[in-house]
Formats: C-alpha cells, sequence, structure tokens
C-alpha cells in the first residue's frame, strides 16, 4: 500500500480542476478560495531556530507536528505509568521494554517517524517523499511488527485520537478550530487500517 496515493490523487483532482475552470475566462465568476494545508496552516515552510537543536533550523509545520507528536508520546507514557484501566501499554509494550539508550533511541526514531508522515501527508513539501517500510495495516499487526504489542480496537483507537487532541490543545491548536477538526478527519482516515479487533 503506498502512503502517498491520497496525496496524489488530490494533486491530480486539484489540476483536473484548475483546467476545467480555465475555460470559463470569459464569466466573471470568482475563482474559488483554496483552503491552505493543514500543514500550512501550523507554520509551513517558515525556516525558525530548532528549540531541540540549538544553531539548525527547521520548518515551522514540521516543528509543530513534532510538538504534538512529543506531547502525545509523553500522554502515552504517562498513562502507562499510572496503570489506569484501559491504557495503551500492551500496544507499546516491545518499545517501552527496550532499556537504555535504546530505548531513548526508538522513542526518537517514532517520533521521527509520526512527525515525517503527518507532515508529508498534510502538506509538508521537504518531508520525506519515499517510504519502503510495511503498510499501516502490518505496521500495527504484530504478527508482522514485533515492535507492536497488540491489536488495536475501536476503544483504544479513540484514546489514542484522545492524546492527539490534547496534545494538538496543548501546543495552541484549540478543539473548537477548522484546523482542529481537519487534524482529527486525517486522523479518522487511518482508523481502518490501524483498528485491527
Amino acid at each position: 500500500m503506498k502512503m502517498y496515493s491520497k496525496i496524489t490523487l488530490s494533486v491530480l483532482l486539484t489540476a483536473a480542476a484548475a483546467l476545467t475552470s480555465c475555460s470559463n475566462d470569459d464569466d466573471n465568476t470568482p475563482d474559488p478560495v483554496v483552503k491552505a494545508s493543514i500543514y500550512e496552516r501550523l507554520g509551513g515552510t517558515k525556516m525558525v531556530s530548532d528549540p531541540d537543536n540549538p544553531g539548525q533550523m527547521i520548518e515551522q509545520g514540521r516543528l509543530s507536528y513534532r510538538k504534538v507528536v512529543n506531547s502525545t508520546i509523553g500522554l502515552i507514557v504517562a498513562d502507562i505509568q499510572s496503570n489506569a484501566s484501559g491504557n495503551l501499554q500492551a500496544h507499546f509494550a516491545p518499545l517501552l521494554a527496550e532499556t537504555g539508550q535504546t530505548q531513548a533511541t526508538n522513542i526518537a526514531k517514532l517520533s521521527d517517524n509520526l512527525t515525517d508522515f503527518f507532515s508529508f501527508n498534510t502538506g509538508g513539501t521537504n518531508a520525506v517523499n519515499t517510504y519502503s517500510g510495511l503498510s499501516m495495516s502490518a505496521a500495527h499487526d504484530p504478527a508482522k511488527n514485533p515492535r507492536m504489542g497488540t491489536k488495536s480496537s475501536n476503544a483504544d483507537y479513540t484514546k489514542f485520537e484522545g492524546y492527539v487532541g490534547a496534545a494538538a490543545n496543548a501546543n495552541g491548536v484549540a478543539s473548537n478550530t477548522e484546523l482542529y477538526v481537519d487534524i482529527v478527519a486525517v486522523l479518522e482516515q487511518l482508523r481502518t487500517p490501524i483498528v485491527q479487533k
């Protein structure tokens, strides 16, 4: 399964719409306003100082996503450590069982992968544009990915979405905004391949 097929389809549909609208130059109908991508609304390609890597620059959109991803990971780890009922420990047990430097490196790798995924799939231009790993479905199937502890249910995924929402709120994206709704819509598109029980 190609991760970027939805983006390719969106580009083709946008191009087709643009070509179709060009033939009606004689009427005075204004061109429809195109909504900025989620990535652009999170700061886009504007370069800013990277607070985690002094002396380096990062796109504001990517930094915004990284903050939300890292906050989400923090909420999940805190939930696991609290031993709350219905926590997501079973899903992340193999990753969290790794010790020492490996754990920090793999959690950082998870953060980078999620940041790349969301950046690219919501309009980021400089994110990784090739992917040779597991499909979304395979990545969330413990039989195909030993780093996944168990399959996810709808309740698990809803809880994960809640953590992403709380992390977005904590990083300046209010729940009652169009941007928040659009981010949730992206997450909902992933529910089907991720939920497997």
